[in-house]
């Protein structure tokens, strides 16, 4: 599939992913989540793919929500689809067992702030911006921003947030949990490329099971989740990333990780 709104580079064992229509902003439309539904296709299908940056064009923002334009012509039956096309592409790449960063470069409000909490981490540049200013619009957010904000910042805070439809900058964001570091605009990505780098060079089975036991506590009772850890670090135990990184500690040296 040929790619028009989004960009999809591939450097090394990481792929670096822009949402690319700056001349609206990034806005999410039809077509950008089916490309980039297509692009969490790549990325589960690519075993040399470790882990994703997903970033927005341009200086100004990350993903400046919806497509209004698009939004406008929906009605109470072909809005419940509207919801559920976006929600389902972002539940994908939240779902992904290998680690996704946003790297949120200006506006992140409504959809594009939802798409940044699909991501298992987000970082911000100093003029980021986030918000769900849906109620401004008569409707409420709808690609999970109901469900997925109040478990990284409390419900009081995203009550407050999805309520008043008002926006808060890059600081506000990180003191309250929604972001986990601030960068200068031109730190961002070379920072963000940075933490990647660091990631990757551990073991790759590792990451992905720690990401998945995370992911699952989600649903399951803390007794269950306990129980989950001990079985999946039980089949760590068995690999050969286990006892390289084991012997290399012994031995005072690097381990070389083989993700078997």
């Amino acid at each position: 599939m040929e790619f028009t709104t989004i960009l999809f580079q591939k450097e090394g064992n990481y792929v670096l992913v822009t949402l690319n229509r700056p001349d609206k902003l990034n806005a999410l439309n039809f077509q950008l989540f089916t490309e980039l539904n297509e692009a969490i296709k790549l990325i589960e299908l690519d075993r040399e793919i470790k882990a994703v940056i997903l970033t927005g064009a341009g200086e100004k923002a990350f993903a400046a929500g919806a497509d209004i334009k698009e939004l406008h012509d929906s009605d109470d039956i072909t809005g419940v689809h509207f919801s559920q096309y976006g929600s389902k592409v972002m539940l994908r790449l939240e779902n992904l067992r290998k680690p996704v960063i946003a790297a949120v470069n200006g506006f992140a409000l409504g959809g594009g702030c939802e798409l940044a909490m699909s991501c298992h981490i987000r970082f911000a540049s100093e003029n980021a911006k986030f918000g769900q200013p849906e109620v401004n619009l008569g409707i409420i957010p709808g690609y999970g921003a109901t469900q997925r904000l109040p478990r990284l910042v409390g419900r009081a805070k995203a009550l407050e947030l999805i309520l008043s439809g008002n926006m808060i900058d890059a600081y506000e964001a990180e003191k309250i949990g929604l972001v986990n570091k601030v960068f200068p605009q031109n730190e961002l990505i070379p920072k963000t490329i940075e933490f990647v780098q660091n990631i990757l060079s551990k073991g790759t089975l590792a990451v992905s099971t720690a990401l998945d036991c995370v992911l699952a506590s989600d649903f399951m009772p803390l007794i269950e989740g306990l129980e989950y850890e001990s079985r999946m670090f039980g089949k760590l135990c068995g690999t050969y990333d286990f006892k390289e990184g084991t012997k290399a500690f012994l031995e005072k040296r690097k381990p070389n990780f083989r993700g078997e």
